[in-house]
């Protein structure tokens, strides 16, 4: 395995039991004496620690080593229900559960999942929900195949990626409404044949990485 590997598994791991212990990169470098650059490069995945600082940071977590060093995604996820992929697109036509476009995960409250709901998260690209979406953000969306309208919801357009627009209503159409006024809002007819509108799920949180 590359180095870029070992890295990037680093990181994931790091910024997992920083979150799960409420720890920001301020909090390690006040605990621990972790120099500033350091701690930005590991969550950044641009370098790997030495052992020693790995060992100091497995002991702060009260894990082992091999938490932070080795990939357990599989594992951690299948004894871990609450853990979600964030993914990077959602193409059309293809299951939730299908989609290999994982780039992150987050960790999402046990009792979101009463009742059987089901989460995913989603990568925000581009700029045309700004101001309350950022490009770069993590969003939190229920599974849902209807919502209310003004809902920020995940939806498809027949034959396209899953989009992030606010859906608004009418008695005769529906509107996907950006947020950004430089975009311009797309109607459809409920009985469009040619550019159906299904909800995806509908938004309930936003995370952003600082």
């Amino acid at each position: 395995m590359s180095d870029d590997y070992y890295k990037n598994i680093f990181s994931k791991n790091l910024k997992h039991y920083m979150k799960l212990n409420g720890k920001s990169q301020v909090d390690i470098i006040n605990d621990l004496g972790i120099n500033k650059s350091a701690i930005s490069t590991w969550c950044n995945g641009t370098r790997l620690p030495r052992m020693d600082k790995v060992d100091m940071l497995a002991t702060y977590f009260n894990i082992k080593r091999s938490d932070l060093t080795e990939e357990h995604d599989d594992n951690y996820s299948a004894n871990h229900p609450n853990r979600i992929p964030v993914l990077g697109s959602i193409p059309a036509g293809v299951p939730i559960e299908a989609i290999e476009d994982i780039v992150d995960w987050e960790d999402i409250p046990m009792d979101w999942l009463s009742g059987g709901k089901e989460y995913f998260g989603l990568k925000v690209k581009g700029d045309s929900m700004y101001p309350k979406y950022l490009e770069g953000d993590s969003i939190i969306v229920r599974k849902q195949g209807d919502c209310e309208s003004g809902q920020d919801c995940v939806v498809y357009v027949n034959g396209y990626d899953a989009t992030l627009k606010k859906v608004v209503k009418k008695q005769d159409c529906i509107i996907l409404q950006p947020l950004n006024p430089v975009y311009d809002p797309k109607i459809y007819d409920y009985n469009d044949g040619e550019n159906p509108i299904k909800i995806a799920g509908v938004v309930v949180e936003i995370r952003r990485k600082v």
